[in-house]
């Protein structure tokens, strides 16, 4: 395909969660136009293209053919479904899964792309897009230079991630996202339950992010676990003797930052 004029590129967003209302705002905050909404959910399609000034429908067979550009923006177990339905449109499609690879795409066009943000969206909370990196593969070089230079007109970190790398990289946002912030949520349920605030925790929680920013988490991990300090890990699992799945999570962690550090003493 011939590469888009992104001047002003004409895009239809496919879906209404978080991750479809922060891509819309960044593109028509850019300068695209956001043409229309689609959502099973009309309500939830209305509200979101009253803010980025498009239409909206519930109805794949009502989109408009006046469009440069789908982007599926859906769980991933209807991402393929619904490019089978885009197909007959004859635009470019690109998702923006973390997990979805690119190959079953082609199967219903060659126009297809992944435009994956690698980011935590919530509809009520703001962020920088500029700061979300951009994790680009297309059908095609021309495809891939098309969504890359939209992609830089609302981020300044993009990056070539191929379908193999993307699966990698969507699997170590979830240990690195997904099972941190549960694992902060255990954190608040025991302070709870001993009757003190999560509040104690948010200083430690942000000093901890912020010594990963220059370095590795290798070289920053403390605790009684790299330390070995058999004693307090095993006070630690006497607390939590009444509840055996948080004493199964405890070991395991604790393992495997003795074996990842190899009995080296951390600093705290």
């Amino acid at each position: 395909m011939t590469r888009l004029s992104l001047q002003r590129m004409r895009v239809t967003i496919v879906g209404s969660g978080n991750v479809a209302t922060h891509i819309s705002a960044a593109l028509k905050n850019a300068g695209h136009r956001i043409v229309q909404v689609y959502s099973r959910n009309l309500q939830h399609a209305a509200l979101l293209a009253y803010h980025v000034g498009a239409g909206a429908t519930d109805d794949v067979n009502t989109l408009t053919i006046n469009t440069d550009l789908f982007i599926i923006s859906v769980k991933d177990d209807a991402v393929l479904p619904m490019v089978a339905q885009l197909a007959k449109y004859g635009k470019l499609i690109a998702h923006t899964s973390g997990a979805v690879e690119l190959l079953p795409m082609l199967e219903f066009t060659q126009q297809a792309g992944v435009f994956y943000p690698l980011q935590t969206f919530s509809k009520t909370r703001e962020l920088n897009f500029r700061e979300v990196p951009m994790c680009i593969e297309g059908a095609s070089e021309s495809i891939t230079k098309t969504l890359e230079d939209l992609a830089r007109d609302i981020s300044n970190k993009l990056y070539r991630v191929s379908s193999p790398q993307r699966k990698v990289l969507h699997l170590a946002a979830v240990f690195a996202c997904n099972f941190t912030n549960h694992l902060y949520g255990i954190g608040e349920a025991l302070l709870k339950d001993s009757g003190m605030s999560f509040d104690m925790l948010r200083p430690l929680i942000a000093e901890t992010a912020d010594k990963i920013k220059e370095r590795s988490p290798f070289t920053v991990q403390t605790g009684p676990a790299v330390r070995n300090d058999e004693t307090t890990m095993a006070a630690h699992l006497q607390l939590l003797e009444k509840q055996p799945r948080l004493q199964e999570i405890y070991e395991v962690l604790s393992q495997d930052i003795i074996k990842n550090h190899n009995g080296v003493n951390g600093d705290g």
